[in-house]
């Protein structure tokens, strides 16, 4: 998953320490001012445990694209409760049939330029607003395809979480509840997309082809130049399982 700036409008694994599984990409689109340097420590401690960091990804910008102007509908966007789902620090196993394991732990790390390390950080910001998303249409309906997707993008961030720690990356999801984020305009597009989702179930569906449509092409984009074995392996296995989720979806 380039450097990204979520717009308000619409938009997940590879499995580590044993397995990891695959998810999406994003437009690239420059960071806000108070977004961290690459490069600064994270805490891994324990899933959404207590840190600091910013992360933003691109998904706000193509999403803005695919969905044009909609207005969110208060009502439904707020009020969602969501189960919470622990994230991170999770061990993962060689996955689950929603897009394959693979671990990293004798995989090579290499060097990433400073974009490329801007670009991993924004992953997982971006694997948590997919997650999310499908944790809260999980509960709104009986439709098995979230929970099994929802599981899948808990494995993709914790794959990217391992690769931020190796390099040393804040994580931009640590300290965050379900449905909440660093930046605002990621916030708002979560927001508009489970406003969207909220109306019917058919919605969810289109906002779940749209949210993985976009991660394979930021995944395809983010995967160009990129020659640090570990992260190639993590971007190809999001990528793969993307591609699994948006068939998944009906795409």
């Amino acid at each position: 998953m380039n450097k990204r700036t979520v717009v308000t409008s619409a938009i997940t694994t590879a499995a580590v320490v044993a397995a990891l599984i695959a998810t999406p990409t994003l437009a690239a689109v420059a960071r806000p001012s108070d977004a961290p340097e690459a490069g600064q420590p994270m805490h891994t401690s324990q899933p959404y445990a207590q840190g600091e960091g910013q992360g933003q990804g691109s998904m706000g910008q193509k999403m803005g694209q695919k969905t044009g102007d909609q207005k969110m509908d208060g009502q439904q966007a707020g009020g969602q409760q969501m189960k919470g789902q622990k994230m991170g620090g999770q061990k993962m196993g060689a996955g689950d049939g929603t897009g394959g394991g693979t671990g990293l732990t004798d995989v090579a790390s290499g060097t990433l330029t400073d974009d490329q390390k801007t670009e991993l950080a924004a992953m997982a910001e971006e694997e948590k607003l997919a997650h999310d998303l499908y944790v809260a249409f999980d509960e709104q309906y009986d439709a098995t395809v979230f929970t099994r997707i929802a599981k899948s993008e808990t494995k993709h961030l914790d794959a990217v979480r391992i690769l931020l720690e190796r390099y040393e990356l804040t994580d931009p999801t640590v300290g965050l509840a379900a449905g909440e984020f660093v930046t605002d305009d990621t916030q708002a597009l979560y927001d508009t997309l489970l406003a969207e989702g909220s109306v019917s179930l058919d919605a969810a569906m289109e906002v779940g082809r749209t949210v993985e449509e976009t991660d394979i092409a930021d995944l395809t984009t983010a995967n160009e130049d990129v020659t640090a074995p570990d992260v190639l392996k993590v971007y190809e296995r999001l990528l793969a399982a993307s591609e699994k989720h948006l068939v998944a979806f009906g795409g």
